[in-house]
């Protein structure tokens, strides 16, 4: 699989008693790859992964895989709390059928040995290409671009998801990657971190406007940087407009674009109806410039 490009972070879509609508997530795995993009990234922490059990979140990236199109799946792998757990988690993950394995840092960013030997252990236990995660779920999550620079030499680390949201995190990395790719989650360091050389996008915002970066990326690639920083701009607001009870107002931008599904998540998420009537605002100056259906 191609280690660039724009990988989709997939919501839960929940029912009012908190169980997998699964039939809405069917169809909006179908509705993402109409997006355009290149990925889709099941078993996210926009998928409320900490929230979804094992069998959940198995179930999960198989009708990823069933619904992806002409993409490519990765999935989180090492989410259980025992070694012994996460090894068999990377195995059944890896025999879902997904193209991909996201491993998060697990808490091992303060101590580079112990993380070194955490991941290179991992590996031993799937042939798939690893992406990387510092998933802000877990305390230390943040690794340096040192010991990600000594992971990539292994050959068998395709990018990483990187979340310290600073240029100067992000630096780093882009100076260590080798081969691999620096995955863009934070949309402040968007543009100028592809100008620095990051060549991918696992954000929050791909849940519900993944056909946005996908404008953003053929203008940057085309060298177009006027037209590339408007895209940005329009990122941007993307983004602010999700602030306020993210996931649940993903999951609401997605049922106005036609991909139906309840804004529901199992977090304490709430929306009021003048975030509601904002959203359904901002949803309609996309669709009169254009930019959403």
């Amino acid at each position: 699989m191609s280690k660039d490009g724009i990988f989709s972070l997939l919501l839960t879509p929940f029912n009012e008693d908190r169980t997998i609508d699964y039939k809405a997530y069917e169809e909006y795995c179908d509705w993402q790859v109409q997006q355009g993009v290149g990925h889709l990234f099941a078993s996210c922490g926009s998928s409320e992964m900490a929230q979804l059990n094992e069998e959940e979140r198995l179930s999960l990236a198989r009708l990823a895989v069933k619904h992806k199109g002409g993409t490519t799946v990765v999935a989180t792998g090492n989410l259980e709390p025992s070694w012994d757990a996460q090894v068999e988690e990377v195995k059944r993950m890896s025999d879902t059928g997904v193209d991909g394995l996201v491993l998060v840092t697990k808490g091992y960013g303060n101590d580079e040995e112990r993380f070194y030997s955490y991941i290179t252990d991992l590996l031993k236990h799937t042939n798939l290409p690893v992406f990387l995660y510092e998933y802000p779920g877990y305390p230390n999550n943040k690794i340096s671009g040192r010991v990600y620079g000594r992971l990539v030499k292994t050959g068998r680390i395709y990018g990483i998801k990187d979340t310290t949201c600073t240029i100067e995190g992000i630096k780093d990395k882009i100076d260590n990657k080798g081969d691999s790719v620096i995955h863009q989650a934070n949309m402040s360091y968007l543009f100028e971190s592809f100008k620095l050389g990051a060549r991918g996008v696992m954000a929050t915002p791909t849940t519900c406007g993944g056909a946005f970066f996908v404008r953003f990326w053929d203008a940057f690639n085309s060298g177009d940087m006027k037209l590339a920083e408007q895209r940005y701009h329009e990122i941007i607001l993307l983004d602010n407009a999700m602030e306020g009870g993210f996931c649940a107002t993903a999951k609401q931008l997605c049922n106005l674009q036609g991909a139906k599904m309840n804004w529901f998540t199992r977090g304490n998420h709430d929306l009021s109806a003048q975030k509601l009537n904002q959203l359904k605002a901002f949803h309609n100056w996309c669709v009169s410039n254009e930019l959403m259906k």
